[in-house]
């Protein structure tokens, strides 16, 4: 069996197809899996540390302000279109792939309709509720189109039907325990964890409502937070001590990133954040109440668009950026806070929406898509 997988750009787009990958290695030990991709993104980190054979082409994406500049980069993306195409056709004639499957980033698009012209069998996931354009324009002639959510059919015109996935998460997330989470983050049994977070860079937005948020309640005794400031959000603890929080206030731990998210999830009461599509899969495994600010600077508004799939299902609150202040995400927390049923529905209804065997599920597709091509 030889598999293809495209991805690229964001963690996002590599991390399910890194999972969905594991899966089939773990369980096709003799799969010849290829990953292509670009040189100048994460993928080119992620996928060789991860143990998979890796190509690259040059890709970009085009911009869709209007400039004298974006139109200078646009034809210079067309011209790497047009060279990208025949570099993924030697690829997969070389390699001879049974399937080649598209996970988003500039890469898909010429890996999978090329693909797709080749005769080769061809899937795509589509990580978020509002599908970008490329996929929306594959999904018109790939074999089998996957979903995170199924919100995301109603806005693609599809060869076959769609099939609802899920996005794999972490193992290590998905068996945490909470008691064991809280004692590791030293969170006392009758203590509320707000775990609140602005992405790797750090959103300015949610950086300074929090601090505002911070500020207003963390003299109250039941009450915890740690905070992500993200690499600009160094400005933080100073502002809070400004604020009058004092730099040793045992309730309150702020860092630069979290890297033990397995610990901090799982040990939270509320989650405030953006909602990207690996950060959601998250919060339904762990079944958390979430504050979701959904970024306004992504293609298609698709964080809005995820949020409202939690929202419309009563497994999270909205606060929309344009709407952010301290004063409503204060308001909004309260009133989560403040009612122990409420943050437990809302958690319970963000567990049903998890699917949590998502890889298992992906990969019983790539093989049916295999076999069938047999």
């Amino acid at each position: 069996m030889k598999v293809v997988f495209a991805a690229g750009g964001t963690g996002g787009h590599i991390n399910p197809a890194l999972a969905a990958a594991g899966e089939l290695r773990a369980r096709f030990p003799e799969a010849e899996i290829l990953f292509i991709g670009t040189e100048d993104h994460m993928e080119a980190r992620l996928v060789p540390a991860a143990g998979f054979a890796f190509q690259t082409i040059a890709i970009e994406g085009f911009q869709r302000k209007l400039s004298l500049q974006n139109l200078k980069r646009n034809l210079h993306t067309v011209n790497l279109l047009l060279h990208s195409t025949g570099a993924v056709k030697k690829i997969l004639r070389d390699f001879a792939p049974d399937a080649a499957v598209g996970f988003g980033g500039y890469v898909s698009g010429p890996v999978i309709r090329t693909a797709a012209k080749l005769g080769i069998k061809t899937a795509i996931h589509e990580q978020n509720a509002y599908p970008g354009v490329t996929n929306k324009a594959l999904a018109k002639s790939v074999d089998r189109v996957m979903l995170t959510v199924e919100a995301a059919s109603a806005h693609l015109t599809c060869k076959n039907p769609p099939v609802v996935t899920g996005l794999p998460v972490r193992r290590e997330i998905l068996a945490a325990d909470r008691d064991f989470a809280r004692a590791k983050l030293g969170v006392p049994d009758d203590a509320l964890l707000v775990l609140s977070m602005g992405g790797s860079l750090g959103a300015k937005a949610i950086n300074e409502a929090v601090v505002g948020f911070i500020a207003a309640r963390w003299q109250q005794k039941n009450l915890m937070f740690l905070h992500a400031t993200g690499k600009y959000g160094k400005w933080v603890p100073d502002k809070l001590r400004e604020m009058g929080v004092p730099a040793d206030a045992k309730n309150v731990t702020v860092r630069e990133y979290i890297d033990d998210m397995d610990t901090c999830l799982p040990a939270a009461d509320l989650v405030i954040g953006r909602a990207g599509a690996s950060s959601l899969a998250e919060i339904e495994a762990t079944g958390k109440a979430s504050i979701l600010i959904p970024s306004p600077n992504v293609a298609e508004n698709h964080q809005y668009h995820n949020a409202m799939a939690l929202v419309n299902n009563d497994a999270a609150r909205i606060l929309e950026e344009k709407d952010l202040t301290a004063q409503s995400l204060t308001a909004l927390a309260d009133e989560l806070l403040q009612d122990p049923e409420a943050l437990k529905t809302i958690g319970a209804n963000a567990r049903k929406m998890a699917v949590l065997d998502s890889a298992k599920v992906i990969c019983d597709i790539i093989v049916d898509l295999v076999k069938s091509g047999g």
